[in-house]
Order: C-alpha cells, then sequence, then structure tokens
C-alpha cells in the first residue's frame, strides 16, 4: 500500500519499503488520522518501541507481525471496534496490545476500553498483554468554604458563626471494560496471554469545605462580642462507583481444514 507515504512520525525513525513500517528500538511512532483498513507486508516494531493507532482505523491486515521485548501497540479509544490480521506474528517477552478507555474530566464521562479482535493464522510468542480496560472516573468536585461569621458592633449583639463548609461531590464512575476475540492456531499458547478486562476505577470523592471562622468584634471596652470561632466542617462526597465488568473474551480456534471454528468463552 504505497500511500503510507503519509504516515507522521514522531520523535522515531520510520523505515517504508514494500508496504513496511518500521519502529526504532525505544522509539514512538503516531500513524496518521485515516479512516478504515490498512495493509502491510511487514509491521516490525523493536525492543520497548511504540506505535500508536488513531481512534478512525478500524483494521489492520499484516503478512508479517514481529514485537520485540517490552514493545507495544497504543490503540486510542473508540466506540468502533478494531480489528489486527497477521497471517504470522512474534511477540517478545513483555510484549502489549492496549486498547484501554480514556480516563474522565469534570467535562467529559471516562470512556469504554476498546473492543478487539485480533486473528493470527500463525504465531510465535513469549508472553503478551491484552488490555482493554475502561478509563478511570474523574473525581468529585471540592465543597466551597462556608462563610465567615459576621462581626459584632461594640454596642449591639453577638459576633455571628460561621458558616458550616459544603459538601463534596461524588466521584464520577469508571468506564467499562472492552471485549476481545482472539483467532489463534489451535495450538495457540493461551496460557502465555495476559488479558486485562476490568472497568475503570471510579473517581475520588471531592473533599469537604472548611467551615468559615466566626466573626468578632476587637477593641470593644464595655463588654464581649467576640462569636465562636469555626463552624463545622461538613461531610466529603462519596467514592466513585467503578463500571462493572461487562466485558468478555472469545477464543477461536483456527482449523486449517474445518470451515467451523471451535469456540471457547471465558468471561472477564
Amino acid at each position: 500500500m504505497r500511500s503510507l507515504a503519509l504516515l507522521a512520525i514522531l520523535g522515531s525513525s520510520l523505515a517504508l519499503a514494500d508496504a513496511q513500517v518500521k519502529v526504532a528500538p525505544h522509539t514512538l511512532l503516531r500513524l496518521p488520522t485515516t479512516t478504515g483498513l490498512l495493509v502491510l507486508d511487514r509491521l516490525e516494531i523493536a525492543d520497548a518501541g511504540t506505535l500508536l493507532i488513531p481512534s478512525t482505523l478500524t483494521e489492520i491486515r499484516v503478512g508479517e507481525l514481529s514485537l520485540g521485548r517490552e514493545a507495544s501497540i497504543g490503540i486510542a479509544p473508540s466506540d468502533q471496534e478494531f480489528r489486527l490480521e497477521a497471517r504470522h506474528a512474534e511477540f517478545g517477552a513483555g510484549s502489549r496490545i492496549s486498547a484501554r478507555g480514556a480516563a474522565g474530566s469534570h467535562e467529559k464521562p471516562a470512556t469504554a476500553g476498546r473492543n478487539l479482535s485480533l486473528r493470527l493464522e500463525q504465531a510465535d510468542l513469549a508472553d503478551l498483554i491484552l488490555d482493554v480496560r475502561g478509563g478511570a472516573g474523574a473525581p468529585g468536585y471540592a465543597g466551597l468554604d462556608g462563610a465567615n461569621g459576621k462581626s459584632a458592633g461594640c454596642a449591639w449583639g453577638q459576633a455571628s458563626r460561621g458558616h458550616d463548609g459544603l459538601n463534596g461531590g461524588d466521584g464520577r464512575p469508571g468506564g467499562a471494560g472492552g471485549r476481545i476475540r482472539l483467532e489463534v492456531p489451535e495450538d495457540f499458547p493461551a496460557e502465555n496471554v495476559q488479558v486485562r478486562l476490568e472497568g475503570g476505577a471510579g473517581g475520588v470523592a471531592g473533599t469537604a469545605g472548611q467551615g468559615g471562622r466566626g466573626g468578632s468584634a476587637k477593641g470593644c471596652w464595655i463588654y464581649s462580642t467576640d462569636g465562636p470561632a469555626m463552624a463545622d466542617r461538613d461531610r466529603p462526597g462519596n467514592q466513585g462507583r467503578p463500571a462493572g465488568k461487562a466485558s468478555s473474551i472469545w477464543c477461536v480456534s483456527l482449523h486449517p481444514r474445518s470451515e467451523n471454528a471451535g469456540k471457547a468463552r471465558r468471561e472477564g
């Protein structure tokens, strides 16, 4: 696919020939914002290298896929499933494919992990981590501090008490975990694959506001008008709730001589 000349590079070296993409050791490569399908003869990510895939890309088909030690593929969050298909794949120790949801903020809720479909016709691997955890929830708002009490006049009234601080806001819920579908050879060493499917952690509770200081009257020699020093602090908010574990993994064995593949489902 010769249109790969449009690839954008951030802090890494890129080699492109005969539809090949190579990420040098300890460097980062970001693919451009393109949509749909990307077809490659070879995709190689060297030791500790990282390839970032935009949310608009939904599928990569590659003849040879190679991830070195601690190499990783990071897939941006999206509502659309991402599919990676390789005729032959090699995964070094500590290699990772991550499609985690984005953490929430006060403006946006946490997003779910992206659904991932992985088809490997032949595979050699030391170990592999597949991570589709949901994003963490945003923290709750801090409670407002209470207003200070009013000061008293020397010839009238007593200084008023400070007002209570307001409650802290509840933490926001985390995003749901994504789903994973694996299509692998019958002799694939599934025990060497670690899967992360959890929903994101709920946000921490907002802190309660401080109580306001009591009013006072200084220099009054007729009588004391000092008010209470400080009001009570109100309670903090509640810890955010994590999104439930509505995620799963499907493992499909590829049988070269059979049209019907056997299926085994494991809930996350």
